[in-house]
């Protein structure tokens, strides 16, 4: 299925912009779009494609926020609030973070997700459902797959990935447009024509999508490095039968919203499939035969 998350989403709007607003001020700044200034054209789009992604990631805590309607727990109300927030910050305290937010979202299905701009600054969430539907022993285990992703500093490390394929993107849209411009629109002037301008702007989208294959097989692999963290803080066995009991869960429609998708510990079942090559998850099976191989 294809799960681009808010991250995602909002990383390809902010590329889609700097991508215009590239194309008006490279020519400004007297950028020779082709032939020796590929060079200068690379540096940048790799420039504007790493701000697009940091820019996502600066956002990513507040749009999460906003997108799941998470309630961070200031004050715990409940013992249920009290246990989570002492064991986010037993897990924290294990692997040398400082203590994320603790948040509780509105969700029938059993869900979890980190996020935040640095591994110090983070939001570790639960939905309703996962607390209704686990026991004690399976959502320590959940928080302690979302603190593996903070202590592996796997937001930034998207970031960074995702910059690098911004560049790529970016570039490689540029060029095929000065191809474009020069060969079927027939512009023999110095400066870009409407076939460059018109070309680069839908390539950027196009390329953009079909990048995601990249950024969403290093989501697949951050998936499983989470799921060793989890073992190791919360126990193999408990964190096995987390993702065993997420198994009813992901045979039905999720209501997590769409763009958090890649955030969440399970990705539930859309209502559109696509290539396993865009799926931000690897399968429940999957991750549980990886634990298995693991040492007990």
């Amino acid at each position: 299925m294809l799960r681009i998350g808010l991250f995602l989403l909002t990383n390809l709007a902010v590329m889609v912009v700097f991508g215009i607003v590239m194309n008006v001020i490279a020519p400004m700044l007297g950028f020779n779009l082709g032939g020796t200034g590929t060079t200068s054209l690379l540096v940048m789009c790799f420039i504007y494609g790493m701000i697009g992604s940091f820019v996502s990631l600066l956002m990513s805590k507040w749009l999460a926020k906003r997108s799941t309607g998470t309630q961070v727990i200031e004050q715990p109300a409940t013992q249920l609030e009290v246990w989570l927030v002492e064991t986010v910050r037993r897990l924290a305290q294990n692997v040398n973070i400082d203590m994320p937010e603790v948040g509780i979202f509105d969700n029938p299905s059993p869900n979890a997700f980190a996020t935040g701009w640095n591994k110090n600054k983070a939001l570790v969430a639960v939905s309703t459902g996962l607390l209704q539907s686990m026991n004690r022993e399976e959502v320590e285990a959940v928080l302690a797959h979302e603190i593996g992703h903070v202590a592996n500093g796997d937001m930034v490390t998207l970031a960074l990935v995702q910059g690098v394929v911004n560049s790529f993107v970016m570039f490689f849209a540029r060029i095929v447009g000065l191809f474009v411009d020069q060969a079927v629109f027939k512009n023999d002037s110095n400066s870009p024509g409407m076939g460059y301008y018109i070309t680069s702007m839908v390539l950027d989208i196009v390329f953009g999508i079909a990048a995601q294959a990249v950024v969403m097989w290093f989501s697949r692999y951050r998936e499983y490095r989470a799921d060793e963290a989890g073992a190791r803080l919360a126990g193999k066995y408990n964190m096995i039968a987390a993702l065993e009991a997420l198994k009813p869960a992901s045979q039905h429609p999720d209501y997590m919203p769409q763009g958090m998708k890649a955030f969440a510990i399970n990705e539930g079942k859309g209502g559109f499939s696509f290539a396993q090559l865009f799926a931000s998850h690897p399968s429940l099976d999957d991750r549980i035969a990886h634990l298995q191989k693991l040492a007990p």
